[in-house]
């Protein structure tokens, strides 16, 4: 094992340690996504009637659009946690230690991962129970998993730069505030995208929540379509990357100005 990655593992379960040392929080993680799935599964239902939605259950529709908005919400809240580190001193006292400093950022990301992780596999027990359909079998379920993984990524890096940069609560509630129900609401999470208006569709078009449910839904079909899961799953990964790159150009940034 490299270094970085024993130093990432290390810092991974330390990180982990904190978390289930707070149950309460443990329980929201897991509560959070089926008031989602059940409070906008049974809102919403009805909407599978009007035509052109595409004769699908409405409860297989929300599956994925509940798992995206769960990846959103959880790993928009990331920067709090590296802020708090910050405030506390603690992120300080481990720039002086010989801990590898990429093993910093990777833990808080492993660590929002693993917790999204948690949250999709709860989802996929509920949404089944519930009477949900997965017709894509096994693989259709891990390209849900992955994008939303993936996606999880994107905003955990973009709420680590933010946190590391603004260095207030305000802002990083603020940012969540603003982005949260837009992009959710501007992709195809809960309404199908052949019903929405013709501008709400071009926005979905550059949208990553729309990437990750296009990805998904391609893959969880019976007749997967592995191009659109290729394609979409790409411009993720791309996105993922450069966020990733961003969030650690900005925390050698703050190791400079410590």
């Amino acid at each position: 094992m490299t270094t970085l990655a024993a130093h990432t593992w290390w810092m991974t379960t330390r990180r982990l340690k904190v978390l289930v040392k707070q149950p309460a929080f443990v329980v929201i993680l897991l509560i959070q996504p089926a008031v989602w799935l059940f409070l906008f599964g049974n809102l919403f239902r009805r909407v599978v009637e009007l035509p052109g939605f595409g004769g699908v259950s409405y409860l297989d529709y929300i599956v994925p659009g509940v798992v995206v908005m769960t990846a959103i919400s959880s790993n928009m809240w990331a920067g709090m946690g590296v802020l708090e580190e910050i405030e506390r001193g603690t992120m300080n006292r481990l720039l002086t230690t010989p801990v590898a400093r990429g093993a910093i950022l990777n833990a808080v990301v492993l660590e929002q991962a693993l917790s999204t992780a948690v949250q999709v596999a709860a989802i996929i027990l509920l949404g089944l129970a519930a009477g949900a359909a997965y017709p894509g079998g096994a693989a259709g379920l891990a390209v849900l998993m992955v994008a939303a993984l993936l996606l999880g990524t994107i905003f955990s890096a973009l709420s680590n730069t933010v946190g590391m940069l603004a260095r207030q609560r305000e802002t990083i509630i603020g940012i969540n505030t603003l982005l949260l129900l837009p992009l959710t609401f501007l992709s195809s999470a809960f309404m199908a995208a052949s019903l929405m208006p013709s501008w709400m569709r071009r926005i979905a078009d550059g949208n990553p929540v729309n990437w990750a449910l296009d990805a998904a839904r391609a893959a969880m079909s019976d007749t997967p379509a592995w191009g659109t899961v290729l394609t979409r799953g790409g411009w993720l990964l791309l996105a993922a990357a450069l966020m990733l790159v961003l969030s650690t150009r900005t925390f050698r940034a703050y190791q400079k100005s410590v």
